[in-house]
């Protein structure tokens, strides 16, 4: 039973200028994230920002503050064999939920869907 859907647009460009920033990346992505996202080289910001979607997207299908989520450690966006995953852990675990993720990008728009499954 769909017990949430989320979904964002987040500008790519506004990501561009917070990562000018190394607190709000530390504070925003995983470790593993940054090491993804840095690979991409010259589309590394279509990938931070399609990060930052998935976070609100969450936000939106969960009903958890996005503040909650990034202020927190409990939340990574992994890739699986190339498809995007959320791993939560702590005080975000949602217990017995299947996360779907979606990420596309377009020109200037990173976009992300989030459906929860109990």
């Amino acid at each position: 039973m769909v017990s949430g859907i989320g979904a964002d647009l987040c500008s790519i460009n506004r990501i561009k200028h917070a990562l000018k920033s190394e607190h709000f990346r530390k504070r925003v992505f995983s470790q593993e994230e940054i090491s993804y996202c840095e690979g991409k080289g010259e589309k590394r910001y279509e990938s931070y920002a399609g990060g930052f979607a998935v976070r609100e997207a969450f936000a939106k299908a969960s009903g958890i503050p996005l503040i909650k989520i990034i202020f927190s450690n409990d939340f990574k966006l992994i890739r699986t064999d190339g498809k995007p995953d959320i791993e939560l852990s702590g005080v975000l675990l949602i217990p017995s939920a299947k996360i779907f993720v979606s990420i596309s990008h377009e020109k200037d728009y990173a976009l992300a869907f989030v459906v929860i499954e109990k």
